[in-house]
């Protein structure tokens, strides 16, 4: 393996280096867990390694925290979600609630197509869950966001599709 780096990786280990603290103290003042604060750090330094262009920033710390903010809001709408679910599973009786591993396993099946419904447009996640979990018909959700019944059906079927590929994987 080499020990040269490419000039990516050197820009990430010195923003790592440079502001690491300082966007574990950002981190920490947005977020209860100390632990999860941390994750989240690590976490903003993979998501720059990921890419496959990196330029140095005019304003790093910007730049972090609006990483950070990001993953900090999927944090907090997974948990968000994470919660509904327990609360609409504390309706259903003892008897007929799935088991541990089963409740786990759906709350992960849940938790991915939040995930890819999350690289809808907006318009297209509020029609695909106005339509889903509020029960909206087309022409409502039409008049709601104010687009076309058409609009509406292709918004579904692209939410539809990333149910499916969070479900079953891309089709192939």
């Amino acid at each position: 393996m080499s020990s040269v780096q490419s000039p990516h990786t050197e820009l990430v280990g010195a923003l790592y280096r440079d502001h690491r603290g300082w966007l574990l103290a950002w981190l920490r003042r947005n977020i209860a867990c100390p632990s999860k604060a941390e994750d989240l750090s690590q976490d903003t330094f993979l998501r720059l390694l990921g890419r496959d262009e990196l330029k140095a920033p005019r304003e790093p710390r910007a730049f972090l925290a609006a990483i950070a903010k990001g993953l900090l809001f999927d944090h907090f709408r997974r948990a968000a979600l994470e919660q509904a679910y327990l609360s609409e599973l504390m309706l259903i009786p003892e008897a007929e609630q799935p088991s541990v591993e089963e409740q786990q396993l759906i709350l992960e099946d849940l938790k991915a197509i939040d995930r890819l419904l999350g690289k809808l447009s907006s318009k297209a996640r509020a029609a695909f869950l106005y339509n889903r979990l509020d029960g909206l018909g087309h022409a409502e959700i039409a008049e709601r966001l104010g687009v076309s019944v058409p609009r509406v059906r292709q918004y579904l079927a692209q939410g539809i599709r990333q149910c499916y590929v969070a479900l079953y994987g891309e089709p192939v």
